[in-house]
């Protein structure tokens, strides 16, 4: 067997394995997608994970985080002064690859910090906060985020599992109305509780109460068996994911990946458009696309 060969083997072995991890999953035309380019990566590191192979995760075995639990109130008043000021938002413009789909449909945010890169307005509005997060070598990014009353989240899975996802409900609806639902099982947020959770299982959120959810979100570093891939994911989070920084300011600069989306997207936007007058023809183009791409890598 040549070597091409056997790593489209494994990027197929993968890339099921992915596909049929949990309870919920998407069909396999839209499992088909950018992402099946980590499914070998995201596959070792569900393999030598600390975790339980679990939806949730309980907050309290990681007992670092608890410093945040134990000053809610404090990080609660730092984010609604923001609220108020209306600097909780969507990007103003195409800058963000790894929320931009999250906007249409009400979601916003502001940037506290993101793999290593700090923003100044963030400091500058929420110095405790920060202060806080700093303290924190495990949490690789952070932000608020706000879910008003209306809004949702389709369901959706992240592209790499060298994170976990921690949310901290800072002001809430208090009500099964306002929820979280990785892999079928739901998670209503409460003013001063913690929910930690795997969020490359599918998930989707939605608040159908008249109450916005503002919370602390936060991606966690994996907890891994293994220096070489301690070293991996944390190269891999300094390379990569640093460079889909966004900014909270025009005054702050983007990462080189959300640079180049810029004027990837407007291609983007014809493709969708495409999709809505043609349907048939997107997927024959999308799996035409796909076909090429991989007969060129593996024949």
């Amino acid at each position: 067997m040549e070597v091409r060969h056997a790593v489209l083997l494994v990027f197929l072995a993968s890339a099921l394995y992915i596909h049929y991890r949990g309870r919920v999953r998407f069909s396999l035309k839209r499992a088909l997608d950018f992402t099946i380019l980590l499914a070998p990566v995201n596959a070792l590191m569900y393999l030598f994970s600390r975790t339980p192979a679990t939806p949730y995760l309980d907050a309290k075995d990681f007992p670092e985080l608890e410093v945040l639990k134990a000053n809610w109130q404090t990080i609660r008043d730092e984010a609604m002064r923001l609220n108020e000021a209306g600097d909780i938002r969507a990007a103003g413009a195409y800058n963000d690859i790894g929320f931009n789909s999250f906007f249409r449909t009400g979601w916003k945010r502001f940037y506290l910090s993101w793999y290593g890169k700090d923003l100044a307005s963030a400091q500058a509005a929420c110095p405790q906060t920060v202060a806080l997060l700093k303290s924190i070598p495990t949490i690789k990014a952070a932000m608020f985020a706000s879910l008003p009353p209306g809004a949702k989240l389709v369901r959706h899975r992240d592209p790499y599992a060298g994170s976990l996802r921690y949310h901290l409900g800072l002001v809430t609806p208090n009500d099964p109305g306002c929820y979280i639902d990785v892999d079928g099982q739901r998670y209503h947020w409460r003013d001063g509780e913690a929910v930690m959770f795997d969020e490359t299982y599918i998930h989707h959120a939605e608040n159908a109460t008249q109450h916005q959810r503002v919370i602390l979100f936060c991606d966690v570093e994996r907890p891994l068996h293994g220096a070489p891939l301690r070293w991996f994911n944390r190269f891999f989070a300094k390379h990569v994911m640093a460079a889909a920084s966004s900014q909270n300011t025009e005054a702050e600069a983007v990462g080189g990946i959300n640079r180049v989306f810029q004027h990837a997207y407007q291609a983007r936007l014809k493709a969708k458009a495409l999709k809505a007058s043609n349907r048939t023809l997107y997927y024959a183009g999308k799996w035409a696309l796909i076909a090429a791409v991989a007969w060129m890598l593996f024949w």
